[in-house]
């Protein structure tokens, strides 16, 4: 009998073994059916990886490139226009101020249209004067602006009024008060001008 239960001791400890190597076993297998990760495979995963990041990286460093160059074209671009309104608009303070004297010169020649013989000689002085200091403006690029006629325009002409005038259409200059003047297309004085209504 002994034998009998040593024999049954045996085959249950070969059970409680087996069932346990059952229960380990699951586990074992699925490593075994899990695929192990190659090393190589896992390097060039990773050289794939840091290449697209590298062409990412170059990419934006292209991008940065583009911009910086597009900023340093404006910056040239925009100093070049400073530069070229600065040549053109220098004379801008000391035009204005010439400006008096070509209106005391027509001033002057307004009063002397009645004068006798004896001031036709100064009158003619004053006229040339007058051309000349205006033809000098003009090669400097000042021009009067504000002729009895023309349409009327706020950016050039100042109304100082309306009123109703014969032969003249309605929004346009009927009298010039004081005439205007531009350099190179920009307004340094507007005309005071009255408009027909």
């Amino acid at each position: 009998m002994t034998n009998q239960t040593e024999k049954e001791q045996v085959e249950q400890e070969i059970v409680t073994e087996t069932q346990e190597q059952e229960t380990v076993a699951p586990e074992a297998v699925d490593q075994e059916q899990q695929p192990q990760t190659d090393p190589l495979e896992e390097a060039i995963a990773r050289v794939q990886e840091l290449e697209e990041y590298i062409a990412n990286a170059d990419k934006r460093e292209q991008e940065i490139q583009l911009r910086a160059r597009a900023e340093v074209e404006n910056i040239r671009r925009r100093t070049e226009q400073d530069v070229e309104k600065a040549h053109k608009f220098a004379l801008e303070k000391f035009s204005k101020e010439l400006l008096n004297v070509v209106d005391n010169l027509e001033r002057g020649l307004q009063a002397l249209e009645g004068a006798d013989e004896n001031v036709k000689a100064l009158a003619e002085g004053v006229e040339l004067t007058h051309k000349s200091l205006v033809s000098t403006l003009a090669n400097f690029g000042v021009e009067s602006v504000g002729v009895v006629g023309d349409a009327f325009d706020p950016e050039l002409h100042q109304a100082i009024s309306m009123q109703p005038a014969e032969g003249i259409e309605p929004n346009h200059i009927s009298v010039v008060m004081q005439k205007g003047y531009t350099l190179h297309g920009r307004v340094i004085r507007p005309a005071m001008v009255m408009v027909a209504s």
